[in-house]
């Protein structure tokens, strides 16, 4: 059974993590496994090595990390992978996070998933407080999905959805632009996913990792993609924010939301709010940069909760501008060597 760890400092002491350029870090984002049971192209190779069981943060350790950051000012938590939901007894963490919802220290609780085992979780995950999940989901043909995840089956996602919905999550879908492969259905998709009430964004391919070769071949700009949308849809910007990197605007014909994240063609590291923690306790505090900071090692020390209070301080000291992603370089080497399911999606 898990057992929730004993606090080092209590929230009400704890000075807010503000880092060098006064942005106060609100939002964390944590991969629990390295492991997916899909191969999505532009995110793992087909022949995975993965890490072993030794290397990765246990649940306890999880929660101890987590509860760090909202005592220091964390006010949304996404969880994320690989496929967060294939972890064993990944319920058990959100049974535990639940309670920082029902302390009202965070605002939200959700996760990142490729929906492959939301039929089976979506009840337990509304029980623990989850109110809304991201679903990746970045074409709506069951041979070309077969083709980009590799090992997906598309029905099986959209049961998933579907369950979701039925337990009360709000379901978001998130799909890359891809060039040359679904840049033909990006429409479809806005309404495909607003006739079943769920919002959708849109995802520049971003320069990670060394698999799916030269990405000037997949990059295809957000400004462009905006634009055919205009040709059938009347687009209004909004004003809103989730919390996130996406700019949003609203469907006319639909009444929807279709969001836009551009890494590459416009920068929006000037709000940037949020850290990544990979499944082996890796802090980056960039997406774009290679700097990180070891929390594995202050959670494994003697004195856990001072070493890590320590370390996740230091580490946001440290917090770069911005990152240095830019559309083109993306057929050179890319910028960031790690693949994105070794940060977590």
């Amino acid at each position: 059974m898990l057992q929730m760890p004993a606090s080092g400092f209590a929230a009400a002491e704890a000075a807010p993590l503000i880092d060098p350029f006064g942005r106060a870090i609100t939002y964390l984002r944590v991969s629990v496994t390295d492991r997916c049971d899909f191969r999505c192209v532009y995110c793992m190779s087909e022949q995975m090595q993965f890490l072993p069981k030794r290397d990765l943060l246990t649940l306890e350790e999880l929660d101890r990390l987590c509860t760090a950051f909202v005592e220091r000012g964390t006010r949304k938590l996404r969880i994320t992978g690989g496929e967060p939901l294939v972890r064993r007894d990944i319920m058990q963490l959100f049974g535990k996070l639940s309670r920082h919802l029902g302390s009202g220290a965070l605002d939200e609780l959700t996760l990142t998933t490729n929906g492959s085992q939301l039929a089976r979780f979506a009840e337990e995950l509304a029980g623990c407080g989850v109110r809304r999940v991201n679903v990746s989901l970045d074409t709506l043909d069951p041979a070309k999905f077969g083709v980009i995840t590799r090992w997906g089956d598309f029905d099986r996602v959209v049961d998933g959805m579907a369950a979701a919905q039925r337990a009360g999550l709000k379901v978001k879908l998130n799909a890359v632009a891809l060039k040359g492969v679904n840049e033909d259905e990006l429409a479809d998709m806005v309404a495909w996913s607003h006739d079943r009430g769920m919002e959708i964004t849109f995802i520049e391919v971003m320069p990670l990792g060394e698999e799916g070769g030269d990405r000037s071949d997949q990059f295809l700009s957000l400004e462009e993609v905006r634009s055919r949308l205009g040709e059938r849809f009347s687009l209004s910007p909004l004003a809103v924010s989730t919390g996130g990197p996406a700019r949003y605007w609203r469907v006319g014909e639909t009444g929807g939301r279709v969001g836009f994240i551009t890494p590459l063609t416009h920068n929006f590291c000037e709000s940037c709010n949020r850290v990544r923690v990979t499944c082996t306790g890796t802090l980056y505090m960039c997406l774009g940069q290679n700097d990180a900071a070891d929390l594995r090692a202050a959670l494994r020390s003697p004195d856990p909760d001072a070493a890590l209070e320590a370390a996740i301080a230091e580490a946001i000291s440290r917090k770069p501008k911005g990152h240095d992603f830019v559309a083109d370089r993306l057929a050179a080497k890319p910028r960031v060597a790690r693949m994105m399911s070794t940060t977590g999606g």
